[in-house]
């Protein structure tokens, strides 16, 4: 897996939008805060059109993301914002470019369906904030300065206390492996596609928004299906936000999830730092992770 090289000043930042349309102003102060990086950053020709519930059309998106890849000149891809749409671009983009320059691409939400392809050619990249959360929080929110810290080449290391209701649900032990996965629902579109590298011995981590509990549980059931919790080292479930409980669930969404994986021993922990949430650290996907779940402490590390 290469990691690719970590940002240097005036490296040269492209923000673009390949999924959903964004607001202008929300782009220019991400802008505005990769500038404070020393960076250059360029808003891509189509980043701020309107078709639809996309920014532009998919010629549009496709254009914007295929010269990204290509200019051996940009360091730092930057997705203004996740939605719906990337699914269209995949199979028509040509990853030559970035597999011989290897460069960052960030994003979380639907940008996982990027980051499950890059793992595929070997390439890490960096779940992490977008352009709403930079100009939301600002430069100095933490998950800001911890993408800043990563992008410059700092080590990711977490140390988060557990919570009351994460301490009943959570698994304890260690889990050494490469970190995959990321939005669930979008994870699942792709398996079985050439676009799902699930490494032997990996960390998975999941979190949504706006789902359904029973469809998380048929998620859940459908990774388990797969034969993916036999494979991996450890699960990590972030955040699962904008949903409400079904009172014909016959447990709640977490506890639902926890039952559903109860007969493998790979460690587990729940509402980690990572999802559609102000606290949404930034992770290397793709690179090796050591994962620690104590009774009241989780350490992350890659």
């Amino acid at each position: 897996m290469k990691r690719p090289p970590s940002l240097q000043f005036n490296d040269r930042a492209v923000i673009l939008s390949p999924a959903g349309k964004i607001d202008g102003y929300v782009v220019q102060d991400a802008a505005a805060v990769l500038d404070s990086w020393g960076l250059r950053p360029k808003i891509s020709e189509n980043a701020l059109c309107d078709a639809g519930r996309f920014s532009g059309s998919v010629a549009q998106r496709l254009s914007d993301l295929q010269k990204a890849f290509d200019d051996p000149d940009v360091k730092l891809i930057f997705c203004s914002r996740g939605g719906y749409g990337t699914a269209h671009l995949l199979g028509k983009l040509n990853f030559s470019g970035i597999r011989r320059n290897p460069k960052w691409v960030v994003g979380y939400s639907d940008i996982t369906l990027l980051h499950a392809a890059l793992q595929t050619y070997g390439i890490a990249s960096l779940h992490g904030p977008m352009a709403q959360h930079f100009s939301d929080e600002g430069a100095e929110d933490i998950a800001v300065r911890y993408t800043k810290s990563i992008l410059a080449g700092q080590p990711v290391k977490y140390g988060i206390p557990v919570g009351e209701k994460s301490s009943l649900l959570n698994r304890e032990g260690e889990a050494t492996g490469r970190l995959f996965g990321g939005n669930l629902s979008v994870f699942c579109g792709v398996l079985g596609s050439k676009y799902a590298r699930i490494p032997n011995g990996g960390i998975l981590f999941i979190e949504d928004i706006g789902e359904v509990p029973y469809r998380v549980d048929r998620m859940i059931h459908q990774l388990k299906f797969a034969g993916i919790f036999k494979r991996i080292s450890g699960l990590i479930v972030g955040q699962f936000t904008g949903y409400e409980e079904d009172n014909q669930m016959y447990s709640p969404l977490l506890e639902s999830i926890r039952e559903a994986v109860s007969e493998y021993d790979f460690p587990l922990c729940f509402n980690f730092p990572v999802g559609h949430v102000k606290l949404n650290f930034p992770l290397i996907m793709g690179e090796i992770a050591a994962l620690r779940i104590e009774e009241e402490f989780i350490s992350f590390i890659q």
